[in-house]
């Protein structure tokens, strides 16, 4: 039985009607996007045909999901809002806190001691505002989310940017900051600018070494890692039904590199087949009954130029295996060209580490096919040259992967078994290496790979690719083996070849588990207590930002302009952070130090204004706050593309950042600047960049006339007395001009709480 099946049948119920009125609005047969997104407008919002790209809308999604790490500020902001239970069903999942170095036991244990204080923080919150808690060990957010809560037709949001592997199993899922997490939980609507779509048409039928994620890295060298922002991308045809569902979560979960808001199939056989395997029958029942509502029209696919606002086609049966990096997921390399790519380019051709497991490939097919690979290195006397690590996806894959046998053979092989949890792929990574510097080279099965996000190390080399070319890779040791058309050589001395690898869909035996981690939140939870130490490092109680004083704002200092990539791992790094995402304070001292500054092309070392001396950005950021004056970021390209972790918004607007202005935005950080009160504007003319001078006192006018599709103009006050204009634009709408009046929008929902208590 699922949870919160009463709701699920509410939204099939409803299902019909609501597409009916929507096909009538638009006057047009719908994409399955849109058939989504029409069924979950909030109840205040009128039913339009929203213009795509443009359009503000109001949507009501049915549940909220938070992993442990963005979490405890989005629960230190719900605390807030003066609600006595969350609105709609919302989860906590403890995954992204649990350092992978030993191996899963005793990395589990020391984390549960280590994190203590933060886990029964969010326990007793959880509790207390009726919020199901999953444990430390349960699993990854997303497996555990695609395993109990998921649904076709179903919306979600959650404060991860890979909430959107649930779009495998039909679901329009969205990552965001915990400011919108906030506002869903307190029964309010959930805004987001009507999406473009981007069709993907999947003809043929993969075979061999190919697999589900070989699609994503693909589609990822098509568009490049900005390509799918402002977008839903919809998969369709003949090939899209021959993946499993969690192939299928897989090729969403990775949208997440693209930009893309989210990424969606249609329902099928295999989202059945999944949900009657994973103990929703009633789900899956309930589906069929609706089924033609859970995929496009059938005009919508037979001619799907005329629908969407861009078409991709792959052919799956000429599709290759996909290397995908270093340090960006969007350089794709076919395998067939990968050896001499590594050749030409200097990586280094010693793979040192291969990792399998995280979010985007912990699945039981993904680990059945992997674990086929290290029984041919067992059968064919094989020594695996490199470093191999498992990372399953949850508790419930864990156990009935180690039932059927899968774990004794990778430790066969010499793998080492991690928690389940997050681990490298986040870069809570204790890596053993007697260099932390040094250039090396590793392949995961992970979804990003930018510098330093796995291991700390700059010149760690991470490649992304399918678990099966990971296992096959680390057995070689080699980055240039081609195990389609190499040998490799076995303790025998003899050249033996790797067959293709093989795979279950679904386990025989069904899944299962002793204890898949889940607590329940008390039936009544008023008499709960939440007790924060005044004193602690981990956990501190929030403050409200300061509204804006009413006038344009003026004199504000250049903190940094950042050169090149900036993503949310330079403003706000993961790692050894992690540990501070409860305190604000804490966490800011490591305010945008990965970003590189323009004028000297250093990592974290920026000009004090007030003294001239180069200082580390969040002691510049300090200076300015405790003199009294604001000071603004500048950026380049897709400025914070990467998580959804809203600290990098939060730790700018902490130290007194006022405004951050580049040449173009990542969705979900451009929102989350907005959510917490600050200005994010991008330069009219993106030249415009090169104006900005490393002394500059800037002035950001227009404010009192602040309006929606109105520029604002920058005043450049230059050190040697000169002065220009420049013309900025925003795309802020009336509500969210009022966040930024009142400082944030949780400012704004406390003033209309008491408001509304004022009233009654």
């Amino acid at each position: 039985m699922a949870f919160d099946f009463q709701r699920i049948q509410k939204v099939y119920d409803a299902l019909p009607e609501r597409v009916a009125k929507a096909r009538q609005i638009v006057g047009r047969p719908l994409t399955l996007t849109e058939k989504i997104l029409y069924s979950h407008l909030f109840e205040t919002q009128e039913p339009v045909n929203f213009q795509r790209g443009k359009s503000y809308v109001d949507f009501a999604p049915d549940r909220v999901a938070m992993q442990d790490a963005t979490a405890q500020m989005a629960l230190l902001q719900f605390m807030q809002a003066g609600k006595p239970q969350a609105a709609v069903p919302s989860t906590v999942h403890c995954d992204h806190l649990i350092l992978a170095k030993d191996g899963a036991k005793k990395d589990l244990t020391e984390s549960l001691e280590v994190n203590k204080e933060v886990f029964n923080f969010l326990g007793s919150v959880s509790n207390k505002y009726g919020i199901g808690f999953w444990k430390p060990g349960a699993g990854i957010i997303h497996q555990v989310i695609l395993e109990n809560y998921a649904f076709p037709g179903g919306m979600m949001i959650g404060t991860d940017s890979h909430t959107v592997n649930a779009g495998g199993l039909g679901m329009v899922a969205i990552g965001v900051g915990g400011a919108d997490a906030v506002d869903v939980m307190a029964g309010m609507a959930w805004e987001l600018k009507f999406p473009k779509l981007i069709g993907v048409k999947l003809t043929g039928k993969m075979s061999g070494w190919t697999s589900a994620k070989d699609v994503i890295l693909k589609v990822a060298g098509i568009l490049t890692v900005k390509g799918g922002t402002g977008a839903i991308v919809e998969y369709f045809g003949p090939g899209a039904e021959t993946f499993s569902c969690t192939g299928k979560g897989t090729i969403c979960n990775m949208g997440a590199e693209i930009g893309a808001t989210t990424s969606i199939f249609g329902y099928d056989d295999s989202m059945k087949r999944y949900l009657i395997s994973t103990d929703r029958a009633d789900v899956a029942a309930a589906a069929d009954a609706v089924r033609e509502h859970l995929t496009a029209d059938p005009e919508v696919y037979a001619n799907p130029e005329t629908y969407f606002d861009q078409v991709i086609e792959i052919n799956l049966t000429e599709l290759e295996p996909h290397i995908n990096g270093p340090f960006t997921p969007d350089l794709a390399w076919p395998l067939s060209k990968f050896a001499q790519a590594v050749r030409d380019n200097n990586y280094p051709q010693e793979l040192e580490v291969g990792l399998i497991g995280s979010c985007t490939n912990s699945s039981y097919e993904d680990i059945s096919r992997a674990a086929s690979l290290a029984k041919q290195a067992i059968d064919k006397n094989l020594k695996v040259k490199a470093e191999y690590t498992i990372t399953p996806g949850s508790e419930v894959v864990r156990y009935t992967v180690e039932r059927d046998g899968f774990l004794d053979t990778f430790e066969k092989i010499g793998g080492v078994v991690m928690a389940n949890a997050c681990g490298p792929c986040i870069g809570q990574w204790s890596r053993h290496t007697n260099d932390p510097n040094r250039k090396n080279s590793i392949i995961t099965s992970f979804n990003r790979n930018f510098a330093k996000r796995n291991d700390g190390n700059p010149n760690t080399h991470s490649f992304v690719a399918s678990p099966e070319i990971v296992t096959a890779f680390a057995i070689a040791g080699d980055l240039t083996f081609n195990p389609i058309t190499d040998t490799l050589i076995n303790r025998d001395g003899v050249a033996v070849k790797l067959d293709e690898p093989t795979g279950l869909e679904l386990p025989p035996k069904g899944f299962d588990a002793e204890d898949p981690g889940y607590q329940a939140p008390a039936a009544d939870g008023s008499t709960v207590q939440i007790i924060v130490d005044p004193a602690s490092e981990r956990l501190q109680l929030l403050e409200g930002f300061k509204p804006w004083e009413g006038t344009d704002i003026k004199g504000l200092k250049l903190l940094i302009k950042a050169k090149g990539k900036c993503t949310t791992d330079h403003i706000s790094m993961a790692g050894p952070w992690l540990r501070f995402r409860g305190h604000l304070d804490n966490i800011a001292n490591n305010t945008l130090t990965g970003a590189t500054n323009f004028f000297n092309e250093k990592v974290n070392a920026v000009k004090n204004q007030l003294t001239g001396e180069f200082v580390e950005v969040p002691t510049a950021a300090r200076a300015y706050k405790a003199a009294g004056i604001g000071s603004i970021v500048v950026g380049d390209e897709n400025y914070g593309e990467g998580s959804s972790r809203e600290h990098a918004a939060m730790q700018p607007r902490h130290l007194a950042v006022r405004a951050v202005l580049v040449r173009s935005f990542a969705r979900i950080h451009e929102t989350n600047l907005k959510k917490q009160g600050m200005l994010g504007l991008t330069f009219a003319n993106p030249a415009d960049y090169d104006k900005i001078q490393e002394d500059d006192n800037i002035d950001i006018v227009g404010l009192t006339s602040f309006a929606p599709g109105v520029p604002l103009t920058l005043v450049l006050n230059h050190k040697d007395g000169s002065s220009e204009n420049i013309t900025v634009n925003h795309t802020y709408n009336e509500q969210q001009i009022e966040w930024f009046k009142a400082g944030s929008a949780l400012n704004k929902i406390k003033e209309e709480a008491a408001l509304a208590a004022g009233k009654n």
